[in-house]
């Protein structure tokens, strides 16, 4: 951030002495060492994050109040500027990179010394950063809490319910194509006839075991590290405070948190974040697998299996007229592939607790939220730009499925495989269907081999909903 003219800064002091301000900024010293100190991306905490960050220092004020620790006109003050962190009418006043202090102390003071200076200038209190907001707290357990409390919160509200509403719309078009019979498809190649409502039913249950999955990590995620303070003793906090301010907490935002079991973990280790980041790449690896599927099914659409039509959205090139191209399928492939490289990140940060602190806080919670945004939008498109709105050439289906030599398979009892595989590699050489071939080559009535050979027969079981 460039430095504003000597003229329009301001002094501010911290325990290193002297810094220059912004003089409309509303941090102070120690905010404006961490600017200058990590120039490194310019990625600021996501606003999950910030908000989550406000809803603590709120909280926390209204319990110390409660506990006698601070009187009752500064827990006010406080509580109304951290309502406003909280809201986002300040985030242009949280510049701290990413990339910073380990513990993300940068940010935890960020909050700190603008609650404090916003507090202070409505009440005419002196309201410190460190004496008032942050009394009670360390940036080592508000740091971790702002994670876990930002997480479940993006959860619940965003990612869920869109991960539900994809589900519910590809099951919607399941049902709705029931009636199609199409050609199976393993290593790529044809294999044995499968319903369509059968191939968007797994889809159906991977988006549903997927949500599964990261409902199961937030009872740990809902485990709050606030009372454990600089390593896990407490140490300058009161006894009660930890489980007043989980049910304070819990009263704000409907989510049922409670004092970690053990702070010292909780502190030290980010194992809830990765079990959820873990869920995060299943939910990733899901829509890859249905984006890709998606883009095959489109391929062509004379040169590829050309089975369904997309969407036409935008024009798929800048030299190829009439050219359209798998966009939405596209863009869910590539937020897979993100999310997959912040899961190795967040693994690699996840491990990296020295004793007593994680120091990689700021990254987890940057790379974790970006992740559930990214999945909640991709899953968003997918529902209503991509499976809402295919067709199916139910003509190319039914002719690729007749002359399909793989459905021999269902008289390899009758006839044997080597009998079989010769009248299967007899259909495919002539490109005639296979139920004409079988006449020829078997002994068996028109009637027997129409019924063996009947696709939709084939693809009877397999599901159990």
């Amino acid at each position: 951030m460039a430095h504003k003219p000597q003229e329009d800064r301001r002094i501010e002091r911290d325990s290193l002495g002297e810094v220059t301000v912004p003089s409309d900024a509303l941090w102070g010293a120690q905010t404006q060492r961490a600017i200058d100190n990590f120039p490194v991306s310019g990625w600021r905490l996501p606003r999950p994050f910030i908000r989550a960050l406000g809803l603590i220092k709120g909280t926390a004020a209204t319990v110390n109040e409660e506990l006698g620790l601070l009187d009752a006109a500064r827990a006010k003050a406080i509580r109304l500027a951290a309502g406003e962190i909280e809201e986002g009418a300040h985030d242009a006043q949280f510049p701290v990179d990413v990339f910073q202090s380990g513990s993300g102390s940068s940010t935890n003071m960020n909050a700190n010394e603008v609650i404090a200076r916003l507090a202070g200038g409505r009440s005419g209190l002196l309201v410190h950063p460190n004496d008032h907001v942050n009394l009670g707290q360390s940036s080592n357990d508000v740091i971790p809490t702002a994670i876990h409390v930002s997480a479940c919160m993006e959860v619940e509200a965003r990612l869920l319910p869109a991960l539900r509403r994809l589900a519910d719309s590809i099951e919607a078009r399941a049902a709705e194509l029931h009636h199609i019979v199409k050609t199976g498809r393993t290593h790529l190649m044809d294999a044995m006839p499968v319903r369509m409502d059968q191939e968007l039913g797994a889809w159906v249950s991977q988006v549903r075991l997927a949500a599964a999955g990261i409902e199961g990590t937030l009872p740990r995620l809902r485990r709050l590290a606030q009372g454990g303070t600089a390593v896990g003793t407490g140490v300058q906090t009161h006894e009660e405070f930890a489980g007043r301010f989980a049910t304070h907490l819990s009263a704000r935002t409907g989510i049922r948190f409670v004092p970690s079991e053990d702070f010292f973990e909780s502190l030290s280790s980010q194992g809830a974040a990765v079990a959820l980041s873990g869920q995060l790449k299943v939910v990733a690896v899901a829509f890859m697998k249905i984006a890709n599927d998606l883009r095959w099914m489109g391929s062509g659409p004379l040169a590829g299996l050309g089975e369904i039509s997309l969407p036409a959205l935008q024009p798929g090139s800048s030299i190829m007229p009439g050219k359209v191209n798998p966009v939405i399928p596209e863009s869910v492939t590539m937020v897979s592939a993100q999310v997959i490289g912040y899961d190795a990140a967040i693994t690699v940060a996840g491990q990296s607790g020295n004793f007593q602190l994680n120091a990689m806080l700021p990254l987890i919670a940057c790379d974790l939220l970006q992740s559930i945004a990214l999945l909640a939008a991709a899953a968003d498109l997918l529902a209503t730009k991509a499976i809402a709105g295919f067709t199916v050439d139910e003509d190319r289906l039914s002719q690729s499925l007749e002359q399909n030599p793989i459905l021999i398979t269902a008289l390899t009892g009758r006839i044997g495989y080597d009998a079989a595989a010769r009248i299967a590699l007899k259909a495919y050489r002539e490109r005639r269907p296979i139920l004409e071939v079988a006449r020829e080559e078997t002994d068996l009535p028109e009637s027997v081999l129409a019924g063996i050979l009947d696709p939709r027969t084939l693809t009877q079981g397999g599901m159990r909903r």
